[in-house]
């Protein structure tokens, strides 16, 4: 009876100790953010702490392995100084690569935008970890155990926002500082090129998307329709009419209703996996009808900047607009 009862008290023993093991190792795992700072000797450099987006992390005050988790953070994170040794490539816009050129030389990429690859990251033993919309609170727990994180809110007309935000939270507040004034001077002379004409050219900027199939325009709350309207430029007036709120970003357009593209200057974007919707519409007779494309004034640019971006992206698309809209005053 002595026996049973030892053998019964050390087998509850035994469950106790494992029970508890398994809720330190499950705890571990799943720690809230403020539980998790990484001490400045487990980053191997000082570091000061930070808040942003989804909480506070321990940012090393000279980060030397940045990974960032879509190209708009390698955009951002370039332009004020820092090169990361990885980002993934892009989902259905064009790579940054077309335009970012020797600047991304070197880069090890860690799959698509939408679909990261976490084993690579972890061997890549990063010191933090930067995104502008590419992480939620579930998966900011998960980076938070490979390397400090940081997330910026990221808006497509409020990109400066973003731009300084990042600044503040690398310490390069000077640099984007900086940055946005070259933009504005850039902005201005533009600006003064075209005189009266920016108040009276209607311009529109379009999208043909890869994974939708329909192509769209682009609003004044857009990313480029916010650099237009900075600009002073503004889009159709019948365009403006179906946008309701700074959230209508776009408006997606069937065939039947290509005639709202119609404007004194037309750009069109057009996703990698979009060339045939594009060719299918050129050859339309609607397409043919525009007052635009019988003008010759269509422009194809690049959606890798057109339509989502930063500093860069904005400087990349003035620089369109002084090719383009300079040149007929």
């Amino acid at each position: 009876m002595k026996k049973r009862h030892f053998a019964y008290l050390r087998l509850c023993i035994l469950t106790a100790i494992s029970l508890l093991i398994v809720t330190a190792c499950y705890s571990g795992f799943y720690q809230k953010p403020e539980e998790i700072k990484v001490k400045p000797s487990a980053l191997g450099a000082e570091c000061r702490l930070v808040k942003h987006e989804l909480g506070e992390s321990c940012v090393p005050i000279q980060p030397k392995r940045v990974i960032v988790t879509e190209q708009l953070a390698l955009e951002v994170v370039l332009a004020l100084g820092i090169k990361p040794i990885a980002a993934p490539e892009s989902t259905f816009v064009a790579n940054k690569a077309n335009f970012l050129g020797n600047k991304i030389a070197g880069i090890n990429y860690i799959g698509k935008e939408n679909q990261l690859n976490i084993e690579a990251i972890v061997k890549l033993h990063p010191d933090l970890i930067v995104s502008l919309y590419g992480i939620n609170p579930e998966t900011y727990k998960l980076f938070s155990q490979i390397a400090p994180t940081v997330k910026v809110k990221y808006s497509q007309s409020g990109w400066k926002d973003s731009l300084q935000q990042m600044g503040d939270i690398l310490n390069k507040s000077d640099i984007a500082k900086k940055l946005l004034t070259q933009y504005q001077e850039k902005l201005t002379n533009l600006r003064f090129l075209l005189g009266d004409k920016v108040n009276k050219i209607k311009v529109s900027v379009s999208r043909f998307h890869g994974q939708i199939q329909l192509p769209e325009f682009r609003s004044q709350y857009s990313f480029p329709g916010s650099i237009l309207a900075e600009l002073g430029i503004s889009m159709p007036v019948y365009q403006r009419q179906l946008i309701k709120s700074p959230d209508d970003n776009l408006i997606i357009l069937s065939l039947e209703r290509i005639d709202l593209l119609d404007a004194d200057i037309l750009f069109v974007a057009v996703d990698p996996g979009a060339k045939e919707l594009f060719h299918k519409y050129q050859n339309s007779q609607l397409w043919q009808t525009l007052n635009v494309v019988k003008n010759q004034q269509v422009y194809n640019v690049d959606s890798s900047y057109w339509i989502f971006g930063n500093i860069l992206s904005a400087n990349a698309i003035i620089d369109d607009l002084f090719k383009y809209l300079t040149y007929q005053t």
